[in-house]
């Protein structure tokens, strides 16, 4: 048996193991409540709220981050998503999740309960559908259509719990897999074209069921809000406090119940886009495979086509062979082969200038053309004839004219919507394509201000209020599933209140 160097137990003795045992601490935490990948801003808010380390600063967390990935304790994975700011432009954006020696060793050290969870490989489409059933159950207890015990209410949030788990586990150790470089490599063997089929087959059928109960999944958690789930967490708390079947847990009520808040906001953000981060983990999850469908498609078209170049030129190469072995003289096979190959150590001229559009015009064919070489110093600048003056004032004030009255259209359009300052997309019945990409450039500008409130094109100060339900809105050219979005207007210079 071999016994390697566990590098990944350095943090322990290792200089700054303080910090570097924090930053862990503190991933370790977010893993048991199955939030697997962790931002870096994250981090450090976490850090500066101990108190420890009140003087930290954030150019040495990622140098800390960076060292952690060395020892292989932190796996990063790169963002690949617009940045929302330019310091995000200048660096790469990377979140951070745990390897599993970094599990083991955090669990060993705080003593937590025996729990063996490794990450997994596999995804299993049926644990969405368990999921769904079981957020089913939740809501028609939360909503008073059926009262169930305490013990009841407990097995129904562990269960939920585990399910939840399973998938996080799976789906983590999935993507991990699909990403490594071992996988990659496999796909470029000959081997892997006998289950490519097989293995694509088995990805789209898990996209088909994730799409179809990943959206039920979330009308589902819209309508459980954490003010609806206190009276269900309070009925757990009571019969895991009893300790019938195991130890009555250590957490006060208050403590407990910010658990339970911090595990069901878990699976709200798994399942549901935030304002803070753009997509859910279920949304990254669907790209991902969906992405890596694309690559084996690309990996079985390039093998494809290589194999079928080999075959093709191995056909040419045979007949060639062939061919020179059934001449008689030395100068017949010269012949041959500068007619097969072209002569040896040739100079060839490029220029970008085709003389005729007849692919089969031979060379000599052509009339000949004088092309121009330009001197190769860095000194030289190509002479310049001066050019006419042309007036085209008509031209821009054609363009100015069509532009104020597309903009006028515009406003009169946003007008037709406005009610005592107020537009309410509920309340729409219908709305023009050109009102409708308005209104979505507003809610994607709002996204990245923290009070909601934008500048926009019309001169106007907009509040947009983001609201729980979801709506449709109907259009001319198709209708669009969104949330619930309201207008309101701060400060008017350009639109009016339509009566």
């Amino acid at each position: 048996m071999e016994l390697k160097k566990v590098k990944e137990a350095a943090y322990l003795t290792a200089e700054n193991h303080q910090r570097y045992r924090a930053i862990l601490r503190y991933f370790f935490i977010q893993h048991e409540r199955m939030q697997e990948y962790i931002y870096p801003e994250e981090v450090y808010n976490y850090l500066k709220s101990t108190g420890d380390f009140s003087d930290f600063e954030e150019n040495s967390l990622y140098l800390d981050l960076d060292q952690l990935v060395r020892w292989g304790n932190l796996i990063p994975r790169q963002e690949m998503g617009s940045p929302r700011t330019i310091e995000e432009y200048k660096k790469k954006r990377f979140r951070y999740q745990p390897t599993p020696y970094t599990i083991e060793f955090e669990r060993l050290l705080i003593e937590m309960e025996n729990r063996n969870e490794s990450f997994g490989g596999a995804l299993e489409r049926t644990q969405f559908e368990r999921v769904y059933l079981l957020l089913q159950e939740l809501k028609s207890v939360v909503i008073k259509e059926e009262a169930i015990s305490d013990e009841k209410a407990s097995h129904l949030w562990d269960d939920l719990q585990n399910y939840f788990r399973q998938i996080v586990e799976s789906t983590s150790g999935y993507i991990a897999y699909i990403s490594s470089e071992e996988v990659e490599e496999r796909m470029k063997t000959e081997a892997f074209l006998a289950y490519k089929d097989r293995f694509t087959r088995y990805l789209r059928e898990f996209i088909r069921a994730m799409q179809s109960t990943s959206e039920q999944i979330k009308s589902l958690l819209v309508a459980l809000s954490e003010k609806k789930m206190t009276d269900f967490f309070r009925q757990v708390h009571a019969h895991k406090s009893k300790g019938l079947l195991e130890e009555p847990t250590d957490l006060t009520e208050s403590e407990a119940f910010v658990e339970y808040i911090e595990r069901w906001r878990t699976l709200q953000k798994w399942f549901r886009s935030s304002q803070s981060f753009s997509k859910s983990e279920s949304e990254i999850l669907l790209d991902r495979t969906t992405e890596a469908i694309r690559k084996i498609t690309q990996v079985v078209q390039r093998m494809g086509e290589r194999n079928q170049n080999f075959r093709s030129r191995r056909e040419e190469y045979l007949y060639l062979a062939d061919w020179f072995s059934g001449l008689e003289t030395l100068d017949d096979a010269h012949q041959l082969y500068s007619a097969a190959f072209g002569m040896d150590h040739t100079r060839h001229y490029y220029i970008d200038q085709n003389p005729t559009d007849n692919l089969y015009t031979a060379t000599w064919e052509c009339e000949p053309m004088a092309f121009e070489t330009k001197p190769m110093l860095r000194t030289y600048r190509q002479r310049r004839t001066p050019g006419a003056v042309i007036d085209r004032s008509e031209k821009r004030k054609i363009a100015r004219e069509l532009y104020l009255k597309e903009k006028q259209l515009e406003r009169e359009g946003i007008e037709r919507h406005m009610r005592d300052r107020l537009i309410e997309l509920d309340k729409v019945e219908i709305i023009e394509p050109i009102v409708r990409q308005i209104f979505l450039s507003w809610i994607g500008k709002a996204m990245g201000q923290e009070d909601q409130i934008i500048q926009t094109e019309f001169g106007m100060r907009v509040k947009v209020i983001m609201k729980e339900d979801r709506i449709v809105l109907r259009s001319v050219d198709g209708d669009l599933d969104m949330p619930n979005v309201t207008f309101e207007l701060l400060e008017d210079k350009g639109v009016t209140d339509h009566a």
